[in-house]
């Protein structure tokens, strides 16, 4: 629980699920829109990464549309659902639509609580953390929006 005087230190973050055990959660200022679209409005293109699902024509550009659990080599059963949950992000010119399977709503994190991700998680997984804070007896992912946006994985293709 934040008190009142980290409440000013804290940064508003949104929170989702990745899969069954795993929450993650981006800072909301990378955060330009959360959008719900049917899973056939998105035109796979071949002989990309089995995370990258297609494009989407977000206001007028078309942008990646990435499943994260994939993504963060993390296992889900987001394949079997009709419609996807998506957050779009954006850093200066570069946008991404990312497809999770729950959002769960807002929290607020203080820098100085999230833990080094170093060492605790895999190989593959850490470039893409800030780091972790342990909330309500659940670890949270704190991911790094620039990371994610710079990602060799959709850049070298």
């Amino acid at each position: 629980m934040i008190n009142k005087s980290q409440s000013s230190l804290a940064d508003t973050y949104l929170k989702f699920q990745l899969n069954e055990f795993t929450y993650a959660a981006l800072p909301v200022q990378y955060l330009h829109e959360v959008v719900v679209v049917p899973v056939e409005s998105i035109p796979s293109i071949p002989n990309m990464p089995a995370c990258v699902l297609g494009l989407i024509n977000w206001r007028s550009r078309i942008i990646w549309v990435i499943d994260l659990p994939n993504m963060l080599n993390l296992e889900t059963n987001n394949r079997t659902c009709r419609q996807h949950k998506i957050l779009v992000i954006q850093a200066e010119s570069t946008a991404l639509a990312l497809v999770v399977p729950e959002i769960i709503g807002t929290t607020r994190l203080v820098a100085n609580d999230i833990e080094s991700p170093q060492e605790k998680f895999s190989s593959d997984l850490v470039p893409y953390l800030r780091g972790w804070v342990l909330q309500n007896q659940e670890q949270l992912l704190v991911l790094d929006t620039q990371a994610i946006l710079q990602s060799a994985i959709f850049h070298n293709n």
